[in-house]
């Protein structure tokens, strides 16, 4: 089974890198308490976080990088963890498609860190076998996580209805998706 690395060196300045469960506790700990009232409105997990709950997170990421299901990184900006993001296939999901996530720490918002991760991920999705397709799915209302893939080339794909699960959802989800072709052109048009 192919995977995708480990740490993938988006730039001079950040970094994605697989979490590592004991010593990443602390600081990713840390940077949630910090994060709560930002990141409330628009994840769930939020109102169930706790030292236990982050512990278990990272427990289960090993299991999942290598049965090929989720691959999680802690985003690093300057050496230090400044969020997460994951690269993961939905059950519900074609063969061929991968979604990407990412939450920040609300100071590292504005400064481009969660276009330049998503960019990564990407390229690491393609890289991938068989996977054709990458998508980010958003409750409409998110603005700033939209603003992402807007930025990358994703075309908006479709609305479907969800259940509202954080304070600030409205119950509808938008999903954005780029094929394997679109970015490969994309990067074309860009090294020319």
């Amino acid at each position: 089974m192919d995977l995708p690395p480990r740490v993938i060196e988006v730039d001079e300045r950040l970094t994605l890198r697989a979490f590592e469960a004991e010593t990443d506790l602390p600081e990713l700990f840390r940077v949630i308490e910090e994060s709560l009232e930002h990141l409330r409105p628009w994840m769930p997990w939020v109102a169930e976080h706790s030292l236990a709950r982050t512990a278990d997170f990272l427990a289960r990421r090993a299991e999942l990088w290598a049965s090929g299901d989720g691959f999680a990184y802690a985003i690093v900006l300057d050496g230090a963890i400044v969020g997460a993001c994951g690269l993961f296939r939905r059950d519900d999901a074609q063969d061929d498609v991968r979604e990407i996530g990412y939450w920040l720490h609300p100071a590292a918002t504005g400064r481009g860190v969660a276009t330049r991760t998503a960019r990564g991920l990407v390229a690491q999705a393609f890289r991938l076998p068989g996977v054709d397709v990458v998508e980010v799915v958003h409750d409409v209302a998110n603005l700033a996580s939209g603003a992402v893939p807007a930025r990358l080339g994703f075309s908006e794909y479709l609305r479907r209805p969800n259940e509202p699960l954080a304070p600030a959802e409205t119950g509808e989800d938008q999903v954005w998706r780029l094929t394997r072709g679109e970015a490969w052109a994309s990067a074309a048009t860009e090294a020319s």
